[in-house]
């Protein structure tokens, strides 16, 4: 068996108070509030809740104001999870300075999201694709599934799953927490 590769190193909290995450995909149906729901989960499990704070975002305002993709709501009450009363938001243009880590699905995302970063003038060190805590495939993209059948959806959720404990992992330890 070969060890996994160690976990990226969070970037520092940026401001005082809670440590701040967003994950961002195209329109904030499936994959993004997918992974709200489950790093917020397992951060309120971990005890560490009032540390970190996590929202979800889309970058295009098709979908604003309407909840989660029901077939991602399903996925998620069939594995446990409560998904909440979502409501799509597209992310504004002044995010740059509000999050401590921004987390885009894939490489089109992360791509926008550091273009955004630099034609606000700022560093994009903070901004990563969720994927590059993902211990399985390091780096790796969170597939959309909303053309797909149910099977993309129970993929998301469990890319979804064993990436946002990573996440927590490095939380606990960017924040000093036994």
């Amino acid at each position: 068996m070969t060890a996994s590769p160690p976990s990226p190193v969070l970037p520092a909290q940026r401001t005082p108070g809670r440590y701040r995450v967003t994950i961002v995909c195209t329109g904030n149906i499936c994959r993004s509030p997918t992974a709200d729901v489950v790093l917020a989960s397992m951060l309120d499990d971990a005890g560490l809740a009032h540390l970190v704070e996590v929202d979800s975002y889309g970058l295009g305002g098709w979908h604003v104001g309407d909840g989660m993709d029901r077939r991602s709501a399903r996925t998620l009450a069939a594995a446990g999870y409560h998904p909440h009363d979502h409501r799509a938001r597209q992310l504004p243009r002044s995010w740059v300075g509000d999050y401590d880590l921004v987390l885009a699905m894939d490489d089109g995302h992360l791509g926008d999201l550091r273009a955004q970063a630099s034609a606000a003038g700022e560093r994009a060190d903070h901004v990563r694709l969720f994927g590059d805590f993902d211990p399985v495939d390091p780096g790796g993209i969170v597939e959309d599934p909303y053309y797909g059948g149910p099977d993309g959806f129970e993929e998301v959720l469990a890319v979804v799953e064993r990436t946002s404990e990573a996440i927590v992992a490095a939380l606990r330890s960017e924040l000093g927490q036994p």
